[in-house]
């Protein structure tokens, strides 16, 4: 994936929250997906892509216990635990590009809104699917986020790769099954739209 550590750093040292199209006041979707698979307070839960987003803040004021956020931007996560102050201390916090990572956790939640979208080779692509797959528990929950069809063609000035409905569920369907997906319209910062396409899976 070439330099993109130093780009996304960079992104972060350089712009605040309110200055990135994928900034979210309160991440309503996500939240409201997962309290519907109604999860024990104990489950893993893994928020990919998670950088300085509010998803950890609104996790932690449900009281769940096990949550990792991973980032390829050690900046972002600084910038959230500082956000986080004492809590920060009850989150697990992973620097690394995701086609990189590995871990012998299980997570029942894996989260991922608009980290996909950016691998556009497909031996990345196999590599992230091989990644979730191995990393949900049996019967484990995944919410993955990524630009539609109608959406951006790029995003902070990187090549993304637009996925439909039918073109999510035929990447994931070998070992996922489709529970629930809906596109939604996000709006930046910068009051533009952006069209996310969502789908919520199951892995069988």
């Amino acid at each position: 994936m070439g330099n993109n550590k130093s780009h996304w750093e960079n992104v972060f040292a350089t712009k605040n929250p309110s200055e990135v199209s994928w900034t979210q006041k309160y991440p309503k979707t996500s939240i409201d997906y997962l309290e519907n698979l109604n999860l024990s307070i104990d489950a893993n839960i893994i928020d990919v892509g998670g950088g300085d987003s509010n998803l950890v803040d609104a996790l932690l004021e449900n009281g769940y216990k096990n949550i990792w956020v991973l980032d390829i931007s050690e900046f972002a996560l600084e910038r959230a635990k500082k956000r986080l102050g004492e809590k920060a201390n009850k989150v697990h916090w992973i620097v690394s590009d995701i086609t990189q990572f590995s871990t012998d956790i299980k997570f029942d939640f894996w989260h991922d809104r608009a980290v996909f979208h950016f691998l556009t080779e497909q031996e990345n692509i196999d590599k992230y699917v091989t990644l979730v797959n191995n990393s949900i528990t049996e019967n484990g929950n995944f919410l993955l986020g990524t630009f539609s069809e109608k959406g951006p063609l790029k995003c902070s000035g990187l090549e993304i790769k637009q996925y439909s409905e039918n073109t999510m569920k035929h990447t994931l369907s070998e070992n996922f099954e489709a529970v629930k997906c809906f596109t939604e319209n996000h709006t930046t910062p910068f009051d533009t739209i952006q069209n996310f396409q969502f789908c919520g899976f199951k892995k069988i």
